[in-house]
């Protein structure tokens, strides 16, 4: 009963001490618990965990709570050891046994405490001279909520995803994941203000997706850079200028394929690991690695009301801190990079980003749509071989929607002119009114003068209207031929005379549907076949250009962004996976999930001042790119993956439970939202001498961005069904955000409280950032658990520090700082701390100036 199994803690057990002696016979002590286990085969202690100090009272009741993670499994003969301490300077709490007193101690067994009357052990403390003379301890056996939780921890999962790039979208990839693993628990009672006491744990785990989502990705990377080398081989014969360039940016990206392939088998030899500590956050094998990746969940449980669960995710700022931030970070680079390129175009055909967009675009829906009307045409076939009318008809209306869509993305002036300025790099090329010794390869053609686009005297420009255009007609001539075949197949049912009966039997051939159909389809394939080939040559030559435009300085700019991506992408998926999986009884939640979608609220506390303001810029860029990554909820099983989608399977009977919008693989999407307020000592230089605008333009155009999601939700699910939350409270609350948004304040960090319970009200995903999730993270995480603490649960304001201190002195957070630097303390001092706002300062004893 006491062995602690992620998320089934049943028992756990808190002390308290009676009548305790300090040595100074004019002082009360101030005391702690030191816990241990004894081994029952070596017969030696097992150090384990402390209380917190409850100073001056010889009568301590301490609020933080026993358990034992599996490395510690429990029988009911297992012996636990209580040792109390008089810890007289706090400023040695982390070396209690070598500088505090030493009081008493007490031995009992857990069987002792399960068999004990009234749920409690009242133990006797014996001095170090062996007299029962130390007072007593008391130890009281808690019981969380019997609330059933789905065991989130052997759940596996399948995770492909997307690459946010230039070029065209990627396939899916899967691997089998075992999601959430070693678990840190804690767990305390505090008193609400009538008296009554709740039980509070909070539980930490890492996330296999730290490593997981990052491989694939580079995997991935390497899929798609790989087909952009052949389809660049495959643009055909150019002219020594186009060659040139060719072969050039072919050469670049061999190189990130194989710096992305040395990366990833360095990956592949991290066994053991899933998460990457602090420490590390610069390593180059491990930039793409989010930094400190771990959810973090507090369970509440009060008398006579059902258990609440609170959630987030902590993870370091997506940067790329190996590549440094010595000339900013991306939305300064990528801003700057922008305005370079078009002047100096000098050697290529100038391409907005818009028109890149769209190119990439044609390429992604033309990879989609050729396999799928192939497919259908294919079916179409097979029905009319076994001439069924209804499946006539319902393949042919797929095909017909396919085949338009198809055919209205290629209708498009960028594809034409890029054919003709392809043709214009072939070689021997000359133009209109040109002398054919001139050349014209080596000038710069800007696309908005269409005039200025070279014309080949031998290419009609009209080739490509009919190309596109044959595709339509052919599609019309199957159409009508399944119309004249379902007539003639009417006819057929109608009563014939019985002097004809003979000769409709002999005349009617059941190979003739397919028969007649099959050159009409066959013909539709080849011309959707011609219509891809032509346009993904032209969409690649206009892509060249912007590669051509991006030496060398766009390729290390899109490398720091895939690096960037990598992480933002890895948060995002642990953060949806956990959300799905505590909403997935909740019909409102679910509705709101594929109707519109989830928010995922992004704090961040980095300063607007040094390395932190280049580490902010390439988090606002990643966070973005979000925005391109939808999630689709399967089944269970071998199938093949859609595209541009993170993939989450269920097990079959939690499958079958889902509205069957989100069951027939509707994508659901997610809307990230950044919120930054920077609260350290080099905010406050950047606030007197410096420059916030960074901050201030982000948090207001994410507060626009969380405004019309709200607008969006309430228009498609009425908040008013949702437990305690209406369209009222929300809306005073984004009024109150838009207000402190725009007010001139320093280190205003309501901004980040009220974003945090909007998003919480909205259903959303929440994170917590900083530099490296270790320091000011744990004192904001620790913050906003205790306001949950005071805002629904009525925890007493006499205990709100009390329960702010346990948690950052004995909670999850210092074991995140032990797990990252193998020190207990917070890489805080004394004069840093002074320019915290005053509820993100750790108690006194806590932090100490240590390299993070």
């Amino acid at each position: 009963a006491w062995h602690d199994v992620a998320y089934h803690i049943n028992v756990v057990a808190v002390p308290a001490c009676n009548d305790l002696v300090a040595l100074g016979r004019d002082r009360k002590p101030s005391a702690l618990v030191q816990v241990a286990v004894i081994d029952p085969h070596k017969q030696h202690l097992i150090s384990h965990t402390c209380t917190e100090i409850v100073e001056a009272n010889k009568d301590p009741l301490f609020l933080t709570g026993v358990t034992f993670p599996s490395e510690y499994p429990a029988s009911p003969e297992t012996l636990v050891k209580l040792t109390v301490y008089d810890a007289k300077d706090k400023t040695v709490f982390f070396s209690l046994v070598l500088q505090s007193t030493f009081l008493g101690s007490a031995t009992f067994s857990v069987g002792d405490l399960l068999r004990a009357k009234d749920e409690r052990l009242t133990l006797s403390l014996r001095s170090s001279d062996g007299v029962c003379a130390a007072g007593t301890v008391v130890v009281s056996r808690l019981k969380m909520g019997e609330m059933e939780e789905v065991g989130v921890d052997h759940i596996t999962t399948d995770i492909p995803s997307q690459k946010v790039k230039q070029w065209f979208f990627l396939p899916s990839l899967c691997l089998p994941l075992s999601v959430f693993k070693n678990p840190v628990c804690k767990v305390y009672r505090f008193q609400t203000v009538d008296g009554k006491w709740m039980i509070v744990r909070e539980q930490m785990e890492e996330c296999t997706l730290s490593f997981s989502i990052p491989k694939q990705l580079l995997s991935l990377y390497i899929q798609e850079d790989t087909r952009r080398l052949q389809d660049l081989r495959e643009l055909g014969e150019l002219s020594p200028h186009w060659d040139n360039l060719r072969k050039e940016v072919m050469t670049r990206y061999g190189g990130i394929i194989s710096f992305y392939q040395e990366t990833l088998a360095e990956l592949d030899k991290v066994t053991g690991r899933s998460f990457k500590p602090s420490c590390c956050k610069a390593q180059k094998s491990l930039e793409f690695i989010p930094i400190n990746l771990h959810t973090q969940r507090m369970r509440v449980t009060c008398p006579r009301k059902t258990d609440a669960f609170y959630d987030i995710i902590t993870v370091g700022a997506p940067a790329a801190h190996f590549q440094g931030f010595k000339c900013g970070g991306l939305q300064r680079l990528l801003s700057r990079y922008e305005a370079e390129k078009k002047s100096t175009a000098y050697q290529c055909i100038y391409y907005s980003p818009e028109h890149t967009a769209k190119a990439q675009e044609v390429l992604s829906t033309m990879s989609l749509l050729q396999p799928l009307i192939t497919s259908l045409a294919d079916q179409l076939l097979q029905a009319a071989q076994e001439q069924s009318s209804t499946g006539l008809t319902d393949t042919l209306k797929n095909l017909s929607d396919k085949t338009e869509q198809f055919v209205h993305t290629l209708k498009d002036e960028l594809v034409k002119s890029a054919l003709l300025a392809l043709h214009a790099a072939r070689p021997g090329y000359i133009t209109k009114n040109q002398n054919p010794a001139t050349s014209v390869t080596e000038k710069s053609v800007p696309l908005k003068h269409q005039d200025s686009i070279p014309h080949h005297k031998e290419y009609d420009e009209e080739e490509w209207d009919r190309v596109w255009a044959s595709v339509a007609k052919c599609l019309n001539c199957v159409i009508a031929m399944v119309d004249k075949l379902q007539e003639e197949d009417s006819r057929k049912q109608e009563p014939v005379p019985e002097q004809h009966l003979a000769d409709v039997i002999t005349s009617h051939n059941p190979g003739d549907w397919r028969e007649q159909l099959c050159p009409l389809v066959t013909r539709l394939k080849e011309c959707v076949m011609e219509v891809v080939e032509k346009a993904t040559k032209a969409m690649t030559f206009v892509l060249l250009q912007e590669a051509a435009c991006s030496i060398p300085q766009g390729f290390l700019l899109q490398q720091r962004r895939d690096v960037v991506f990598s992480q933002a992408l890895a948060a995002l998926a642990c953060g949806f996976v956990m959300r799905l999986y505590t909403g997935m009884k909740d019909k409102s939640f679910l509705r709101q999930l594929h109707l519109v979608g989830l928010v995922a609220q992004f704090e961040s506390l980095l300063s607007t001042y040094s390395e932190e303001i280049g580490m902010l810029e390439d988090m606002e860029v990643g966070i973005s790119d979000l925005q391109r990554v939808v999630f689709k909820i399967t089944e269970a099983k071998t199938d093949d993956l859609d595209h541009f989608t993170v993939e989450v399977p269920l097990p079959q009977l939690v499958f079958q439970t889902l509205p069957e919008e989100i069951k027939e693989g509707k994508p659901l999407r997610v809307f990230p939202v950044l919120f930054n307020v920077g609260i350290n000592e080099q905010q406050t230089i950047a606030e007197r001498f410096g420059d916030i605008s960074l901050q201030e333009r982000i948090n207001q155009k994410n507060f626009e961005m969380l405004e019309a999601y709200y607008k969006s939700l309430s228009e498609k699910v009425p908040l008013e069904c949702k437990s305690g939350v209406t369209q009222g409270d929300i809306k005073e609350l984004l009024e109150s955000l838009g207000q402190n948004v725009v007010t001139k304040k320093r280190k205003n960090v309501e901004i980040l409280w009220i974003a945090g319970t909007i998003c919480r009200r909205l259903n959303g995903i929440r994170f917590t950032s900083c530099k490296s999730a270790k320091d000011r993270t744990s004192m904001s995480v620790t913050l906003e658990q205790c306001a949950l603490l005071r805002d629904e649960h009525q925890l007493s304001k006499d205990f709100f520090i009390r329960a702010l201190d346990c948690m950052r002195r004995e909670g999850c957070r210092i074991e995140n700082v032990q797990k990252n630097i193998r020190c207990r303390k917070y890489a805080f001092n004394m004069l840093q701390l002074l320019a915290f706002p005053k509820y993100y300062r750790p108690p006194e004893g806590t932090y100490g100036k240590v390299d993070s």
